[in-house]
């Protein structure tokens, strides 16, 4: 399944273009801070698998007022390093490749 190209953002990773987004608003869970924050990236140019983030922490826009992380492409980058390390092959069709990442 693509990630939408309105609000993903994209990063290069070792001379390779992804595409990466985090939703706009939390979910119900998310928001509640029953759940982590997570992210999803593929790839830039012609996209099969899809990569789950899920960070160790909460949103910083939940509703319990807990202190949230803040994500950006330094983060990603290093998610989908370790993502790659672990045997995600973003060119290859398959269902969807889970890792839980520290920020």
């Amino acid at each position: 399944m693509a990630l939408p190209q309105k609000g993903s953002r994209k990063i290069v990773v070792d001379g390779i273009a992804y595409r990466w987004t985090i939703r706009k608003k939390p979910s119900y869970d998310q928001a509640l801070c029953a759940s982590s924050l997570t992210a999803a990236a593929e790839l830039y140019v012609d996209p099969a698998s899809t990569l789950s983030i899920e960070f160790k922490g909460f949103r910083a826009d939940n509703w319990m007022q807990e202190e949230g992380l803040a994500i950006g492409p330094k983060e990603i980058a290093q998610a989908i390093r370790q993502a790659l390390q672990a045997g995600w092959q973003a060119e290859e069709h398959g269902p969807t490749f889970s890792i839980s990442c520290e920020p």
